[in-house]
């Protein structure tokens, strides 16, 4: 009696180890691919691999996800790896050395991944000619070695894509426009910041109408600023610093209104700054400087009480600065018009912003004197006012 007990107890335990364990074909899978590379980190020796760091399993035992971000892998990626890995939704490999080229074959394994991260490596080559599947929503490939054009045709099965971010590689070629005019019309996130893009950017952009975020700084763009960049009503971050664009900033701008982070610094812009800037209630960073723009700064962007940043200087701005209203600026944390063409007293009205921490004046006209107020900005610790006609520092210093 207590043999068969003993039995029944031995029979139960297998099969809860055989219900509860992962599939052992995706088990040899992976491996296979640790097989191929070298991590300290790894520890993959219990018999269920839905228990192993890094992987997820859904309630029927199959992989879904491979998360492994910052574990030391380092080595080429087999393109056969991960092919039996047939349920796998998320895939991230980001912040690790691994190096090869994203092979075709590679991506054509992962016809249900959804989220794809292979940041931070040493992967090299050009793109191949197509995502794997209209199940993929986030791709990020940024700071790799990546090159080449992207092919016209990479997006042709991406319609669910939502962010795509190849920042920090060496493409070359036009700036994947094409990404919401025909094929992923939901993208909210598109980042090609430094790398070789060049010529003007194509008319696409215009119909991204979920567009949250576009970074494209630290290219070769060139061009007119284009209008049709404010139908995308929905951005919130226009960033294309280190350009070569040039034009005005359209009055078209308002459309914006979700608009958080506008930067346009250093570029080739002219013209003045829109008078109905203020209409922008939720800009926090205005960065404009190293550009060509002149005229006065617009007073109902004193209206945008959410700034945090702004960056004015090096250009042919003018007019009296200490007429501009900044107490109603509270956030304010550094305003820089330096190297322009300003005129009046120091703004008094700059006491107020109790949280500013840098102030750059040098290279205008200002005079008259700095009020001791100016000692209360306890958070304040870079302040340039030379090549000025200030006088003494009320009872303090000299400048």
């Amino acid at each position: 009696m207590a043999h068969g007990f003993l039995l029944f107890l031995l029979f139960s335990y297998i099969i809860s180890i055989n219900i509860h364990a992962c599939n052992q074909i995706e088990r040899y899978s992976l491996l296979s691919f640790a097989f191929t590379l070298s991590s300290p980190l790894l520890n993959w020796t219990s018999l269920d691999c839905c228990h192993w760091k890094g992987i997820t399993c859904d309630q029927d035992d199959w992989i879904t996800h491979l998360l492994l971000p910052s574990k030391g892998l380092k080595g080429g990626i087999s393109p056969s790896s991960l092919r039996n890995l047939t349920h796998l939704t998320h895939l991230n490999l980001s912040h690790n050395s691994l190096y090869g080229s994203l092979e075709t074959q590679f991506l054509l394994s992962l016809n249900r991944v959804e989220i794809l991260h292979l940041s931070y490596n040493h992967l090299y080559g050009e793109l191949p000619l197509s995502l794997p599947s209209s199940k993929i929503r986030i791709v990020d490939l940024s700071s790799n070695h990546f090159f080449g054009a992207i092919p016209s045709s990479f997006f042709q099965q991406a319609s669910n894509l939502i962010s795509f971010n190849v920042s920090n590689n060496t493409f070359t070629g036009y700036v994947p426009s094409s990404i919401c005019l025909h094929y992923s019309p939901f993208v909210r996130l598109l980042d090609i910041s430094s790398n070789q893009f060049g010529g003007n950017l194509a008319l696409g952009l215009g119909e991204c109408s979920k567009l949250q975020v576009f970074r494209a700084g630290h290219n070769n763009l060139l061009g007119l600023l284009p209008k049709y960049i404010y139908n995308a009503t929905k951005l919130e971050e226009i960033s294309l610093p280190i350009n070569s664009l040039r034009g005005a900033i359209s009055d078209k701008i308002v459309n914006l209104t979700n608009l958080k982070i506008f930067d346009l610094s250093p570029n080739q812009l002219s013209g003045e700054l829109p008078l109905n800037l203020g209409k922008l209630s939720k800009l926090k960073f205005l960065t404009v400087d190293f550009n060509n723009l002149e005229g006065t700064i617009p007073t109902s962007l004193m209206n945008c009480t959410n700034l945090v940043e702004l960056c004015l200087g090096i250009n042919n701005f003018e007019g009296d600065i200490s007429m501009l209203n900044f107490s109603r600026l509270s956030q304010l944390t550094k305003l820089d018009p330096r190297y322009n063409n300003f005129t009046g007293m120091f703004p008094v009205s700059l006491y107020s912003c109790r949280y500013l921490k840098a102030i750059a004046l040098n290279r205008n006209h200002l005079e008259g004197q700095i009020q001791i107020e100016i000692l209360s900005l306890k958070f304040l610790s870079f302040l340039t006012l030379g090549y000025n006609r200030f006088t003494n520092l009320t009872g303090t210093m000299k400048i």
